[in-house]
C-alpha cells in the first residue's frame, strides 16, 4: 500500500507537467449532465411571472385517490417544521377525505408555500399576499 501510495505521488509532477497529450486515455465518464429520475405522479409547472400549475388528479377510482390522499398527508406531516406539522397535518388528517378536486388543488397550493412564510401568515405575524389570502384551505386554517 505504501509503495503505490510513493509511485502515485512521485508521478503526479510528471503527469501534471506532461505535454503529451495523446497518451491520455479519456474518460469513461461523459460530461454530460445526468438528471435523476422522477417517481412523482403528478407534475408541476412554475413560471416566474405567474404561478402555472399543471396537476394531474386523478379520482376517478378508490386507489389513486387513496394514493393522492396518502401523499398529500404525509408532505402536511413531515414538512420539517414541528408547529405546521401538527397543525397542518391534524387538518388535512380531518378534512382531506371530504375535499373535491378543487379543495385537493388549493391544499397542493398551500403544501407548496415555503415553512416560514406559512407559520407567519397563519399566526398573523404577516399579511399574505392577496393570491394566498384567498385560499380557501389556508382560510380554514386560520387561527
Amino acid at each position: 500500500m505504501a509503495n503505490l501510495r510513493r509511485a502515485l505521488l512521485n508521478n503526479i509532477p510528471r503527469i501534471l507537467n506532461s505535454t503529451n497529450r495523446s497518451s491520455v486515455v479519456p474518460s469513461p465518464i461523459r460530461s454530460e449532465t445526468l438528471y435523476r429520475p422522477s417517481f412523482c405522479p403528478f407534475s408541476r409547472v412554475y413560471s416566474s411571472n405567474d404561478k402555472i400549475q399543471s396537476l394531474d388528479i386523478d379520482l376517478s377510482n378508490e386507489e389513486s385517490k387513496r394514493r393522492l390522499c396518502n401523499r398529500l398527508l404525509y408532505r402536511s406531516k413531515q414538512r420539517g417544521y414541528l408547529e405546521l406539522d401538527l397543525i397542518l397535518g391534524k387538518w388535512v388528517e380531518d378534512h382531506i377525505h371530504s375535499m373535491d378536486e378543487n379543495g385537493i388543488k388549493a391544499l397542493v397550493d398551500v403544501l407548496d408555500l415555503e415553512n416560514p412564510d406559512l407559520w407567519k401568515w397563519l399566526t398573523g405575524q404577516e399579511q399574505p399576499p392577496e393570491a394566498i389570502n384567498t385560499n380557501p384551505v389556508r382560510n380554514s386554517l386560520s387561527f
